[in-house]
Order: C-alpha cells, then structure tokens, then sequence
C-alpha cells in the first residue's frame, strides 16, 4: 500500500513574543485549507507540533517554519502513513508548550546534555546511570527501555512533584550518578532536564529526538526498546519499525487497548473497556452507544456506495 501522506513532528524552544503568537496562528491556519492537518501548540517558550499532509505541501510548510526559527534544532522526526493521522488542522496558544507548571524554567537557555541514539545504549547500560521515563503511565504500559523508572505518572504536570519526592530515593551522591532521561520525541525529557539542573543536579542526559528517532536510527539487534511507543495521534502506537502498531484506543475514556483487552468480558466497542467501566454513568454510556451506532451507520452507508 502506498504511504501517500508524510508526518512531521518537531518542536523548538525558542522564545517567540506575546505579539507574534496570534499572527504566527493566523499563518499556519492558512494551511488547513490545503489539506494540512495535525496540532500545533504555540507559546513564549517554543513550539511543539505533529502534522500532516500530502508530500508538497508538508515540505512548504516546513520550510516556512525552517524560514521562521532559522539555525535553531528542530529536532525533526519525519515519517509516512497510507491515511492522514489526523482529521484536521488544531492551533492551540498556551503558556507553554509541554507543561509542567513550574516558573523560571527556560530549556532554550540550559538543559541536559544531549545524547544521540548511537550513543544511547552505552549511557543506559552503565551502571552508574539511572534511567527515568518520563511519560505518563498509560504509555510506558505499552513499552519502555530495559531497567528505567516509571514515574507513574498520569501527565507531566505531575513530574516535579514526584521529583521532589523520590529522587533521593535513587540517587545519593548528585556530582557522582549519571540521570539520563527519555520521552516519546524529546520535549518532555528536555524540560526535565532543566528542571534537574536547578535543583544542583549534575550529569544530566536525555536522549536527542526521544524514542522515535532512536528507533529511526538503531537496528534491530541493537534495539534496547522493549514493545511499542504511544503516538498522540490516530496510529495509537508505533512498533520497533515505526509502522502502526497493535493497539487501539477505547472511544469512551482514551486509554490504549491491546487484543487482548478488546478480549475482556467488560469491552464494548466505542461504549466502555475494563480500564472505565466504574468511571461513567449509564446516561454516558447510552450516549457513547448512541455514538457508536451513528459512526456503524455512515461506515455501512460508504461500504455499500463504493459497492453500488
């Protein structure tokens, strides 16, 4: 099947002023009506945006962006897809653009060190290194690298504060330990880092381009990375060779599903899985049934069309 439509995803922390941000939304909605689709996030701090579309146009668009943040990393992740991943363009402006909710935090000005995925094997496999996931949990349920700390989080506002709680717990000597960290495409481990380095950490790591340019980059052998990575996007997740994976996701509360969950007694497609059934009524419930019955009639009514 041909892979029709290219997948762009980057982010930049690079200060962008108050004034600019609604003229910089206005000029990237432009490109919704070419049949560009994905979320952009835009705030004083940088940008964070997955995106996607026929070949041409994603190419104009990043070069616009390219024109916009000249010399500075956007530590770019391309790849394609036989459908478009989203169903239209989102721009969103918001105080930042992966949030953790702690003031003077500035990664453009000092963060960790980076580390690419060549080099990423050897950092994790020291023994003086700890190694911390710094997604939420319902990700690293899906896969993770060998031997890393699962924070458990259930989103990354939550970080700092399980920083100022356990960090001691795996480090005892600050100048000593190497701290290497990791997300799906960089950000959120980035501004982890810097975090880190505020409170007199030294040492600190994380992995350039996050999991999805290590398993761009790192053959299969070589491959530390156990299961499939979590997409914030209609793919769900991502295997070992950034094809779509297995899993799905449950349309009444979000969380992925793998078969064998869609297995469980408590699953109803598109009304309830066995991670929600305690968290909605019976009136949601009818909704989401209600819902679904509409989403099986408009796929019945396009099946027996392309039939006709």
């Amino acid at each position: 099947m041909n892979k029709l439509f290219k997948i762009l995803s980057f982010y930049c922390f690079s200060l962008i002023k108050k004034e600019a941000l609604l003229d910089l939304r206005e000029k990237f909605l432009i490109y919704g009506d070419n049949d560009l689709s994905g979320l952009i996030i835009l705030a004083e701090e940088g940008i964070n945006a997955t995106i996607c579309g026929k070949e041409n146009i994603v190419d104009k668009f990043h070069k616009e962006i390219r024109k916009y943040f000249q010399t500075n990393d956007l530590n770019e992740k391309i790849s394609f897809s036989s459908t478009s991943i989203f169903k239209k363009l989102k721009i969103k402006i918001k105080p930042e653009i992966v949030t953790m909710g702690v003031q003077n935090i500035n990664p453009e000005n000092k963060s960790g060190i980076y580390v690419d995925s060549g080099h990423w094997n050897n950092l994790i496999n020291d023994q003086e290194t700890i190694v911390i996931d710094t997604r939420n949990h319902y990700e690293v349920s899906l896969g993770s690298f060998k031997n890393s700390i699962n924070p458990n989080l259930n989103n990354f506002r939550e970080f700092p504060d399980w920083l100022n709680k356990n960090i001691n717990k795996f480090i005892k000597n600050k100048k000593k330990v190497s701290i290497a960290m990791f997300c799906t495409g960089g950000i959120r481990c980035e501004k982890a880092t810097a975090l880190l380095l505020k409170k007199g950490y030294e040492n600190v790591y994380h992995l350039k381009g996050g999991i999805l340019k290590y398993l761009e980059e790192i053959p299969s052998d070589k491959n530390l990375y156990n299961g499939e990575c979590y997409v914030f996007d209609e793919r769900v997740a991502l295997d070992n060779h950034l094809n779509k994976g297995s899993y799905s996701i449950c349309h009444a509360c979000g969380m992925p599903l793998s078969e064998e969950d869609k297995k469980n007694i408590f699953y109803v497609e598109g009304i309830q899985c066995h991670l929600c059934i305690e968290k909605f009524t019976d009136a949601d419930r009818a909704r989401f049934a209600e819902r679904q019955k509409q989403i099986e009639d408009q796929s019945e009514n396009v099946n027996t069309n392309a039939n006709t």
